[in-house]
């Protein structure tokens, strides 16, 4: 080429061909000259590519970040009086901005006005060299790693050596590694060293989703910040004026629904929005949501829990069918009906949030009433039954009927009352029944001072007097069980074993004892027992073997005494009322407080002691009021 070119109208063929990305400082693409003037007929310019709206709208300065004030703060704090760590851990879940925060952080500490002359601030500018090349990813001063893909020592050692050196371009060089908790053990502990004294001029900042899978020696190091889930709320008030932005229509209620399925994700929400916004022909509608997203309609899935409230399973299964039909999943609309059947409880629980404006307004009224008319132990056992068809539902060969099986048991159970209401009914009437024999209301106190108390749970009927007789007051080693519960306190359990299940007291005149020993019995029994309690007591004692029969051994005695307690609570009007309205309960344990540890009376037995059961505790009668102090409800 010989000259300068005249005009732009054509194109020498010996000018370098233009380059097909930005320059190496973040410099504009020229403009091609055209080779021909445009006319009308000519055609369009190509369009730029579009950008999805999680790249389009992501934050480039802490006054853009939502749902993190206490983070925001806390920073701002940092920068103004200089207190900025050289190393930060930011933890959360997906889409809730670490990686945005890592790069407003590496702006803001590199940042030098539009004038170049500024220093680290809160409030990068956004037009200096620095901050432009940091929002397009190409400052060399700012490295970012995805340490899901370099995980190991070698990765580790490139950072190590790069700090050596001072930046090329910015004030700090800064690295910024993702998802840190994939790095291997040996890769934290290369980088422990340069965490811990890194050279003024670096700053780390880490960014993990799983933070207990990071090194608690890496933690220690670190400022960290855990990113919270957004609300619902701020969610959805931060769509709509995105929405607002591209000119799109969307219904509030569409808004409210893609908020909550971005569960707390601002990203993910963006991407869900994104498609609506792609699939609408013109304003977006709940409908359309509800269907891209293959949810059920909200005001259906109250209807749903109306139904299953109601015992209606007719309703119910037509409902699930018609939303079979528009394609809805209806094991997610069990997880629909499961979380409202949450809200529902907190509400039950706590009447303030009836006013909150963190739920949609149709949860603040119809859930608001539906928790008026339900209880607690309804709604816990409708929960822990929906918890156990939800599991049941994703693994089952067919979804749909396993959800209809689930709905169809809630419908069935919803008038059962509950076990608390079922004691409370049987005890308000009782059915005529004549008391039992053993144990009943004819004892010394009349029944007066007597009760039972019965829990059910299931599995167990407990029998238990209210209020125990007062011990009566005897001679040290008045029984023979005295004897045998003190070789138990001074540490001997063989002879104590042996004393419980193989020796039958023939004569108890202290200090004389006469027993008969069971052939597994050692020989020296007898002689063993007599040291033991001539030690203790400082009494010669003589222990005789003996040929009589005797009475039970003290382990027969006590099982005697059991099954008899057994017996007399199993006829009892008001426990044979709760086994037969709860089939497969049993009676597993009846506790009398008067018993001692070997289920007998604790009153001292006479010498003559009778070979029979001993006497029962008084039962309540049959018209005796029921009082539970800590009741327990039943599941189905």
């Amino acid at each position: 080429m010989t000259g300068p070119l005249e005009d732009d109208s054509a194109v020498p063929d010996d000018l370098p061909p233009l380059p097909d990305g930005p320059g190496l400082f973040g410099d504009a693409l020229p403009s091609a000259p055209s080779s021909a003037p445009s006319s009308a007929g000519s055609e369009p310019a190509q369009a730029a590519p579009y950008r999805v709206l999680a790249r389009k709208y992501r934050p480039s300065t802490f006054d853009d970040l939502i749902g993190q004030e206490a983070m925001v703060r806390i920073l701002r704090n940092a920068f103004a009086v200089g207190r900025v760590a050289h190393a930060f851990m930011l933890t959360g879940v997906r889409g809730v901005g670490k990686t945005t925060t890592a790069r407003i952080i590496a702006r803001a500490m590199n940042c030098i006005g539009p004038d170049g002359t500024g220093g680290p601030t809160v409030t990068p500018c956004g037009v200096c060299a620095n901050c432009t090349a940091i929002l397009a990813d190409r400052h060399p001063d700012v490295v970012e790693m995805d340490a899901a893909s370099r995980t190991g020592v070698g990765d580790m050692r490139e950072i190590i050596e790069s700090v050596r050196f001072r930046p090329i371009q910015a004030r700090t060089k800064i690295f910024i590694l993702d998802e840190v908790h994939m790095l291997s053990t040996a890769a934290f502990n290369a980088l422990l060293k340069t965490l811990e004294e890194p050279p003024p001029h670096v700053k780390f900042i880490f960014a993990t989703t799983e933070i207990r899978k990071v090194p608690i020696t890496v933690l220690s190091r670190c400022q960290r910040f855990d990113l919270r889930r957004v609300r619902i709320a701020e969610l959805s008030s931060h769509y709509g004026r995105i929405a607002a932005k591209e000119k799109v229509e969307i219904e509030p209620e569409a808004l409210d629904l893609v908020a909550r399925a971005a569960d707390g994700s601002v990203r993910d929400g963006l991407s869900i929005l994104d498609q609506a916004i792609a699939q609408a022909d013109g304003p977006i509608t709940t409908a359309q949501v509800t269907e891209m997203l293959g949810l059920a309609d909200r005001d259906k899935i109250f209807d749903l829990m109306e139904a299953v409230m109601g015992g209606k399973p007719a309703a119910a299964l037509a409902i699930t069918d018609a939303a079979f039909e528009r394609g809805a999943d209806l094991g997610v609309m069990l997880q629909d009906l499961l979380e409202l059947l949450h809200t529902v409880t907190r509400l039950k629980s706590i009447p303030g949030l009836r006013e909150s404006q963190d739920l949609p307004e149709s949860e603040r009224t119809r859930g608001a009433a539906m928790a008026d008319r339900l209880s607690v132990p309804v709604l816990a056992r409708t929960w822990q039954m929906l918890l156990k068809g939800v599991a049941e539902v994703e693994t089952a060969p067919d979804r749909r009927a396993a959800a209809e099986m689930v709905l169809i048991r809630l419908c069935h159970v919803a008038d059962m009352p509950t076990p608390g209401e079922l004691v409370r009914r049987l005890s308000a009437n009782p059915p005529s029944a004549n008391p039992p024999s053993a144990g009943g209301p004819s004892g010394p106190s009349g029944g007066g001072n007597g009760g039972t108390r019965a829990v059910a749970n299931g599995s167990v009927i407990a029998a238990e007097p209210v209020q125990a007789e007062a011990l009566q007051a005897g001679p040290r080693l008045a029984s023979f069980r005295e004897v045998v519960a003190l070789v138990a306190e001074r540490k001997e359990p063989m002879l104590h074993a042996h004393l419980l299940h193989s020796a039958h007291l023939v004569r108890f005149a202290p200090p004389v004892i006469e027993l008969r020993q069971e052939p597994d019995a050692p020989r020296d029994l007898c002689q063993r027992l007599a040291a033991l309690l001539t030690e203790v007591t400082g009494t010669r004692w003589t222990v005789a073997h003996s040929n009589a029969a005797g009475e039970p051994t003290i382990a027969e005695q006590g099982n005697a005494a059991d099954a008899a307690r057994r017996n007399a609570a199993a006829d009892h009007p008001l426990v044979k009322a709760i086994l037969a309205a709860f089939p497969g309960a049993r009676i597993d344990t009846v506790h009398d407080r008067t018993a001692d540890a070997y289920g007998l009376p604790v009153t001292p037995v006479a010498e003559d002691v009778s070979m029979d059961a001993p006497e029962m505790p008084d039962f309540a009668p049959p018209d005796a009021e029921y009082f539970d102090e800590d009741p327990m409800e039943l599941d189905p």
